[in-house]
This record gives C-alpha cells, sequence and structure tokens, in this order.
C-alpha cells in the first residue's frame, strides 16, 4: 500500500444531477480521483488499472464558496453566438487536503498540469505519507450514507456511470490504517 497526500487550494466536484445551479460534491468522488492518479503517473488507458482499489481519508473540512462564472452550453451552431454563454452559481472547495491509498505505479510520465477534477483545479502538492497520521475522516461505504457519489464516469451519456452510497467516519487514533469499508474498488462493469 502506498500512501499519499494530495493538497489543492480550489477544486469544485460537480453534482451529476447539477444544472443551472453548479452544486459540488463535499468530497472528491473515487473517479475524480482515480482519473487524477492516472494523470500522476502518465497513463491515458482509462481501463489499465480497473481493479485498483482506494481508500480515501480527508484530512480537514474544505470551506464551501459559491462563485458566479460563466458556463458554455451550445444552443447555436454558431460558436459565438452570445446564446452559447451564459453565468451561473458554482459552489468551490477551497483548502482541500486528503490522504490516498493506491497499488504501486509502474511508471511516471505525464504531461500537462496535474489537476483534481477540472484543469483549472490544480494541485498543490502530492507527497508520500511515511508516518501514519489519525487525524480526519475516512470515507466509507455506508448504504444508508448521505454522499453518494461516482466511482466510475460513463462520459459518453450517463448510462454506464457507477454509484456508490458513503459516510464520513472519524479516523480511529490506535489504528491508522484504512478500515475495510473505506476501500472502494475502480470497475466500470
Amino acid at each position: 500500500m502506498i500512501q499519499l497526500h494530495i493538497e489543492v487550494p480550489i477544486a469544485g466536484f460537480r453534482q451529476s444531477r447539477a444544472q443551472e445551479y453548479a452544486e459540488t460534491y463535499t468530497v472528491p468522488p473515487s473517479a475524480t480521483v482515480y482519473r487524477m492518479l492516472l494523470s500522476l503517473i502518465g497513463e491515458w488507458d482509462l481501463y489499465r488499472y480497473c481493479g485498483t482499489q482506494l481508500a480515501i481519508a480527508l484530512l480537514n473540512q474544505p470551506h464551501l464558496s459559491t462563485v458566479i462564472r460563466t458556463f458554455r452550453r451550445f444552443k447555436s451552431k454558431e460558436i459565438g453566438d452570445p446564446t452559447n454563454a451564459r453565468p451561473d452559481y458554482q459552489q468551490l472547495l477551497t483548502n482541500i487536503e486528503l490522504e490516498q491509498a493506491f497499488d504501486h505505479p509502474e511508471r511516471i510520465e505525464r504531461t500537462g498540469g496535474l489537476s483534481l477534477g477540472e484543469s483549472r483545479d490544480l494541485v498543490n502538492a502530492v507527497t508520500r505519507i511515511t508516518d501514519h497520521q489519525s487525524s480526519g475522516q475516512w470515507l466509507i461505504h455506508d448504504h444508508d450514507g448521505m454522499l453518494t457519489l461516482p466511482y466510475w464516469v460513463d462520459h459518453v451519456g450517463s448510462r454506464g456511470t457507477r454509484w456508490q452510497r458513503y459516510s464520513l467516519s472519524p479516523r480511529d487514533p490506535d489504528y491508522p490504517d484504512p478500515p475495510e469499508l473505506a476501500w472502494t474498488e475502480i470497475q466500470f462493469s
């Protein structure tokens, strides 16, 4: 098991069903973290590491902000048509710190900026954790949990998107490793 500390100053994890008001999930979905890790190691094939198990711990409670920004939706075939752009409100999280455990990457070659979510949500730092931390909360599987997050996203329609229900559970200082319910297997079927 490899554990990483990932720090992201600003990010938005747009809820799948959000319309004009771009609400964010309060934690990064496993699907988003998986794709960030693929980018980290320079892997372009989304399916190559299917079966990887991720355990996510939030080390702090990110701050929630609402901003207004221009979203592009193509209503007209003319790209410059003013009906294609309109301002909408979007929620963003700031000061995100999480701990990520994942299996051994084989190589590290990548291009472009590393982001967690949209390309503007750049990662500040990824550092390997050598001593176990006990603060924060684990994202754990919970059939009655209040968080429904995607662990696989089908970007060609949404039919193949896979969901899991979660809740946040305080980390046990006497047991620093991820509990069994914290592990999510990345799979597309």
